[in-house]
């Protein structure tokens, strides 16, 4: 009764639902392939620069302490909500890279401490 009232059958309500689904996965993909876009464009304008962030350390919601590489030295400085300050010159000496290092100070995987914290749970 319902059906006969709206005046649509259920093969026109199937073709909808198809349509609106293949409208979800273009638009799906168009966001995808557009953001990969940005991504690259984003990275290829900043790739040859002669500034680059090092590292930053929150301090509160809106200051900052970073290590700044402008050519070939290397700048201590602290960013606020309106002001830039020079705070140091460091020497490359200095720079600690921490990117090549292990997160774990015992070089343990993640795998090993999971099982380390499964052992110490009380079993039931």
């Amino acid at each position: 009764m319902l059906l006969a009232i709206s005046g649509s059958s259920t093969l026109e309500s199937v073709v909808q639902l198809v349509g609106i689904i293949l409208i979800f996965i273009f638009v799906l993909a168009a966001t995808f392939l557009t953001t990969r876009w940005i991504a690259n464009y984003q990275r290829t304008t900043t790739k040859n620069r002669n500034i680059r962030v090092v590292e930053t350390c929150r301090l509160t919601t809106n200051k900052y302490i970073q290590i700044v590489q402008v050519g070939e030295k290397y700048l201590a400085i602290a960013v606020a909500k309106d002001t830039i300050t020079v705070l140091a010159e460091l020497g490359e000496d200095e720079i600690i890279d921490f990117s090549a290092e292990s997160v774990s100070s015992k070089g343990e995987s993640f795998g090993k401490i999971m099982e380390k914290i499964r052992s110490m749970k009380p079993k039931k």
